[in-house]
């Protein structure tokens, strides 16, 4: 399967290097406040449901998850 760059919106403030110690994949900080944090993570479909399950598991409510080919 093929990867792609996903840009996912979060409610309100996410540290991304605490969830980076948590997480096989590596997260890069895009934009945020106290309302959203945007990150972007290049992963395929399969990486992508692993993430999504990962940070639904640690409460964080999501916004979007858009692909970047």
């Amino acid at each position: 399967m093929n990867s792609c760059v996903y840009h996912i919106q979060l409610c309100g403030q996410v540290d991304v290097e605490e969830v980076n110690e948590m997480s096989p994949l590596f997260l890069v900080r895009e934009k945020g406040d106290k309302e959203m944090t945007q990150f972007s993570v290049r992963t395929d479909q399969s990486g992508l449901v692993g993430l999504l399950r990962h940070l639904h598991g640690l409460g964080f409510v999501f916004l979007s998850v858009n692909c970047e080919r």
